[in-house]
């Protein structure tokens, strides 16, 4: 059993946390990809003072051509606007995964802002790593005057459900002036004030080589670079927490230790890609052991973004999936006796052709994460993160809460045993053979901290 000691030692950690009081009134739950969409477009049409728009990529297609041009045309009705849009450095400087990078999402910005002459949107490049694959910006949140739209979702097509598919996310918007204006406080002197942040919306623009020096200074200085402000909401009342952090020992990485382990009933996660820090599957394992239920929420490999159907032709990274498949069924084959008796539930998410993007943490009725944390190694370790922790003691938020939770297990189905996932043997022969040649060489480990 867990002692009461530690018990005490991670609740005294929640206690601790500054708090800022939150009305229940001003927060609003969205449910699907499309009414975020017309949420997110309809905060920017009523902007009266700022629109702030942070996300791993504004891409050039149809969704992200819909929200770039309504924030054209807001700052056109009302010059006043202060209007700043923030996206990862190198993801906007490259194609998509197996693309060309002849025209890149970077291109598009600056052709726009030469077709609108007078109305400037500046456009910045947040260099988290020199190298993509060792961390990105993923930092989430569009802060629009008094609000805070947050969703893990970036902004195209599929997130905004512009056509037939969509990739499924969690959308909160919470009204608070105090959160809104801690979080664009600091994305303002850490983020658009950035030793090595550039514009990405003017023709001269240094190339990733030439400031790799100012990024590895500018990553240290984010990893020290956290919210400061003093709570004005006690721990008894519905509050809200903004968390930040760059790296293993950053305070939302600390947070969500200490979180996992005050569960007294139920502890609910959400993940797209199954791949939990080594600390994270000790506190699910403890509370097992502590007779604790858990429930965990995955997407089946074939929601994941990176899964290519069989009869389209093999690229390398269409074997991520397989490799998210084969960490669950090893974590569920250790802990059987715990699904056997009900105390584990997992589920995977599959609905059609759609993907799966969920993320989040409930802890029992009183404690909710909303974030675009994956949690796994490359959050925890590489990628600048953020998360709005929700406290509601007195369960005001319990209806959307629940209605939330329902629809996510909508399309769900429940894994009886860890033999219902397919073994390697039984994977196309092609990610059969990737990945044996993987495990000769041993870089499926080091594979595992990146994905």
């Amino acid at each position: 059993m867990l002692s009461k000691l530690k018990r005490n030692k991670h609740q005294q950690h929640l206690a601790q946390l500054p708090k800022l009081s939150q009305s229940v009134d001003d927060v609003e739950f969205f449910y699907a990809p499309a009414d975020f969409r017309q949420a997110l477009l309809q905060k920017i049409a009523e902007a009266t003072r700022r629109i702030c728009i942070v996300a791993l990529y504004l891409e050039q297609d149809d969704g992200g051509k819909s929200i770039l041009t309504a924030l054209y045309d807001a700052l056109r009705r009302r010059p006043e606007l202060e209007v700043t849009v923030l996206v990862d450095w190198h993801r906007a400087q490259r194609g998509r995964i197996g693309a060309e990078a002849s025209d890149t999402n970077a291109d598009w910005y600056h052709r726009l802002a030469q077709a609108n002459p007078g109305i400037i949107i500046p456009v910045y490049g947040v260099p988290i790593n020199t190298r993509e694959a060792l961390g990105v910006l993923h930092y989430k949140g569009f802060i629009i005057d008094d609000s805070v739209l947050y969703s893990g979702a970036s902004l195209n097509d599929v997130y905004l459900h512009q056509h037939e598919k969509y990739r499924y996310d969690r959308y909160q918007l919470i009204r608070n002036p105090q959160l809104a204006d801690i979080m664009y406080g600091w994305i303002q002197r850490y983020l658009i004030n950035g030793s090595a942040v550039h514009r990405l919306d003017i023709a001269e623009r240094p190339k990733s080589p030439e400031i790799k020096n100012e990024i590895r200074l500018y990553r240290q200085s984010l990893r020290n670079a956290i919210y400061r402000f003093t709570g004005n909401a006690g721990n008894n009342e519905l509050s809200v927490t903004p968390l930040v952090g760059l790296g293993k020992t950053s305070p939302l990485n600390k947070t969500i230790t200490h979180l996992m382990p005050c569960t007294r009933h139920k502890l609910t996660i959400c993940t797209p890609y199954f791949n939990l820090p080594a600390g994270l599957v000790r506190n699910v394992i403890q509370l097992l052991r502590d007779g604790k239920q858990v429930e965990i929420i995955v997407g089946d490999k074939t929601a994941n973004d990176f899964y290519i159907p069989e009869d389209q032709p093999f690229k390398i990274i269409g074997a991520l999936p397989y490799l998210y498949e084969i960490n669950l069924r090893r974590f569920l084959s250790r802990l059987q006796y715990y699904m056997n008796n009900g105390q584990l539930v997992v589920r995977l998410w599959k609905d059609n052709d759609n993907s799966y993007h969920l993320k989040g943490i409930w802890v029992d009725d009183e404690w909710m994460l909303l974030t675009g944390n994956n949690l796994n190694p490359r959050a925890w370790r590489l990628d600048l993160e953020n998360a709005i922790l929700i406290h509601d003691p007195r369960h005001q938020l319990a209806a959307q809460r629940e209605h939330e939770q329902s629809l996510i297990r909508k399309h769900t189905t429940v894994v009886r045993h860890y033999r219902d996932l397919q073994s390697i043997a039984e994977y196309p022969i092609k990610v059969r053979k990737l990945i044996r040649r993987l495990r000769r060489i041993r870089i499926d480990k080091v594979i595992s901290r990146i994905l």
